[in-house]
């Protein structure tokens, strides 16, 4: 709030400054046209899909995923699990230091549940999403969350293991926590698979991947202890006959731009040379985006302050335009038009999310500019010496042709306010 009195404070003084019209018209111009650019700038730097930033390791198997690294099967993955929804997934990984919440791991699907898995990290908290169906076709997500066991540099096998009406993960062959879902899944592990990111949102997850395996049963406590101490001493499962997995990948290439998989190569994994978002949305819903985050309410805030300067701005300098009508109204309307234009585009760019959440911050900010010059303008004229006030309304409403009428001029350029000649009060 002292941030936002200040900002008005400060536009204030701008626009009570004495000087001619035909300056005040010039300096409100060029204010409103750089915040233009500079919100253009913001809202779609870096202009272009960065390089993906996926590179081997050099002394083990393995991959490093930086900021904007990702991988991606070329193809759908076959359901990898039982007809009563039941599955399993090993993943090791060393993760990288985590602030946001990102996305280690999901699958795309193009049915109701877009993302029917998911394997997250929010700082040292692991989260576990899984998509279900209730007993009346209604999409679910039920989500397991974990804190306090992944943190910067220290590997870890995750195992997830799918059963009917329950959710169990392992850590390092150790059970760790039992949730139940609600309703049914079917074909959990099926669909593409996106490694380091998420399917609809630039959700990118930093670390490393050593190996990955997906089964097509559940696992017994006893196995997933197994696999654990032979992915540490092999850097891979001793499958059996009866847990064998469906996709393994051991990260063995150390160069090119595909990941086999031990299985065959309809399942491989693709490295882009340009990261990307495999399910891009145009302007999401508002709920889609919301998360009950401090990170979420602070984008919040910044989209709304950011904006307010562009309405003040711009309403002050269409005060200058005499043809101009409901200048408030047309200033909100370049606010709304300035945002949809960042949105849509944003949708092209897979670093930047396309929602409608910004659509409307962006325009409350732009309104509340514009509701800050009218306070100002109020202010303003109750500060003039009353012998001066005619001269406020006009400088400050704009100059319309009625107040240079009542100076006895129509030329605006004309009016001064250092000088009384042509006060007709």
């Amino acid at each position: 709030m002292r941030h936002l009195a200040w900002s008005r404070a400060t536009f204030s003084r701008i626009s009570a400054t004495r000087m001619n019209p035909a300056s005040y018209r010039r300096v409100m111009g060029v204010l409103w046209v750089g915040m233009l650019a500079v919100i253009l700038t913001a809202g779609l730097w870096p202009f272009h899909a960065p390089k993906n930033d996926v590179a081997w390791l050099a002394q083990e198997n393995g991959v490093r995923l930086g900021e904007h690294g990702t991988l991606v099967s070329p193809g759908a993955f076959p359901s990898s699990t039982g007809t009563a929804g039941s599955g399993s997934l090993e993943i090791w990984i060393e993760p990288a230091r985590s602030i946001n919440r990102s996305t280690i791991l999901a699958f795309a699907d193009s049915g109701p549940t877009q993302a029917p898995f998911m394997l997250q990290q929010s700082r040292d908290k692991l989260i576990v999403q899984r998509r279900n169906t209730d007993d009346q076709g209604k999409a679910r997500t039920a989500e397991t969350v974990i804190p306090g066991v992944l943190s910067e540099g220290r590997r870890r096998l995750v195992t997830v293991t799918l059963g009917p009406r329950t959710t169990s993960v392992y850590l390092d062959g150790v059970l760790i926590k039992t949730s139940e879902i609600q309703g049914r899944t079917t074909g959990t592990f099926v669909g593409r698979l996106v490694l380091g990111n998420s399917v609809a949102a630039a959700d990118s997850w930093s670390g490393e991947v050593l190996g990955l395996a997906i089964y097509g049963q559940e696992l017994t406590q006893a196995r997933v202890l197994e696999n654990f101490q032979n992915w540490t001493r092999y850097h891979r499962p001793v499958p059996s006959e009866d847990d064998e997995p469906r996709v393994l990948y051991l990260f063995s290439e150390r160069d090119g731009r595909v990941v086999h998989s031990e299985l065959g190569p309809p399942t491989d994994l693709a490295i882009p040379a340009r990261f990307l978002v495999l399910q891009s949305p145009f302007l999401a819903v508002p709920w889609t985006h919301f998360h009950m985050t401090r990170s979420y309410w602070e984008d919040a805030a910044v989209n709304i302050v950011g904006f307010i300067p562009l309405g003040y701005f711009f309403v002050a300098y269409l005060s200058t335009v005499r043809a101009t009508r409901a200048r408030s109204a047309t200033a909100v309307l370049l606010g709304f038009l300035t945002s949809l234009v960042i949105e849509s585009l944003q949708a092209f760019l897979p670093t930047r999310d396309s929602g409608m959440n910004d659509l409307i911050t962006n325009t409350l900010g732009t309104a509340l500019g514009v509701l800050f010059y009218r306070r100002s303008l109020i202010e303003n004229r109750m500060s003039w010496p009353s012998k001066d006030y005619p001269r406020a309304v006009a400088l400050r409403d704009g100059l319309a042709g009625s107040h240079f009428r009542t100076y006895g001029t129509t030329n605006p350029d004309s009016l001064t306010t250092g000088s009384r000649a042509n006060d007709k009060v």
